[in-house]
């Protein structure tokens, strides 16, 4: 489909290296992924308009007093989300990605906000929209799902994140959902990365026209490309950080790698926007292990 060959050899070479590293390290990825919860929920709620900052995310989901007021909803989505993220990671071994299971992730992402509509699909009556993309009528929802799950669990011959690619494309065409269909998107797609045996990732609010170009790019010419390569991106990102962390390197900022070895800052940086090293980011900033030798 999109993926190429040398980019497909990459990927198998750095999960064959996080697989070999983290034997006897399953604590250390779950340290990993506890940290990295305020930062998925903070992202994923921000693609969709969330005032909440990383910080006041962070002291949200630590039962921590806020500085300035926010909305009940705000909050309520920052902790379902996180309890969403949570609840996958913790029975993502026995929690197949199935039609019950989708609307049981929307239960508890939306269950306490809006209860008329939190477990179920739009039903009769019931449209949405998102830009100038009106989804389809209520009538179809179901058996389009089918549809998209059927070919995703048949289709045995495309590239694995070519077709979780396009799988999360075709969701968020569908949009099922009265409420919440973009961040159960992303749950969904980090339920099939696990899956794989494969650490889930961040969609970042900062590359959002990006991520919105990719939705108009299907919808206009059936073209998958730009959320293939996001998704590969967010894949080999995720799998540097932990070969980072399981190899025990000393972590440094991007910015500090660059001083110390007196290299170009402007290529460097864009180096790791294209993932051509091994450098990830968090809370926003960019770091990297501090040999100077990285692959």
């Amino acid at each position: 489909m999109d993926t190429s060959k040398s980019i497909k050899k990459r990927i198998q070479l750095l999960k064959a290296k996080y697989d070999a590293l983290k034997q006897g390290k399953e604590s250390l990825l779950a340290m990993i992924d506890e940290v990295e919860v305020p930062e998925n929920v903070y992202n994923s709620n921000a693609i969709e308009n969330s005032t909440l900052t990383l910080k006041e995310t962070e002291k949200i989901l630590l039962e921590q007093e806020v500085s300035r007021a926010v909305s009940v909803r705000e909050v309520f989505e920052a902790k379902n989300l996180a309890r969403v993220i949570e609840y996958k990671r913790n029975n993502h071994q026995r929690l197949e990605l199935t039609k019950e299971n989708i609307v049981l992730l929307h239960q508890m992402l939306i269950g306490g906000i809006d209860d008329t509509i939190a477990g179920r699909f739009r039903k009769k009556g019931e449209y949405v929209r998102v830009g100038t993309h009106i989804a389809p009528a209520p009538e179809h929802i179901e058996r389009m799902i089918d549809s998209i799950l059927l070919e995703y669990s048949s289709d045995l011959q495309t590239y694995f994140l070519d077709k979780l690619a396009k799988f999360h494309l075709d969701f968020e065409t569908i949009h099922p959902f009265c409420d919440g269909n973009g961040r159960i998107g992303r749950v969904l797609m980090n339920l099939q990365l696990l899956s794989l045996g494969l650490p889930r990732i961040i969609i970042r609010n900062k590359e959002k026209d990006f991520y919105y170009q990719a939705f108009r790019d299907y919808k206009e010419r059936k073209e998958t490309k730009t959320m293939g390569r996001i998704v590969r991106l967010a894949v080999t990102e995720s799998l540097h950080k932990r070969i980072t962390y399981l190899k025990g390197d000393e972590i440094i900022s991007l910015s500090e790698f660059i001083k110390k070895n007196k290299l170009s800052a402007s290529a460097v940086t864009n180096a790791a926007k294209k993932q051509t090293i091994p450098a990830f980011r968090e809370r926003g900033t960019w770091k990297i292990g501090a040999g100077k030798n990285q692959d």
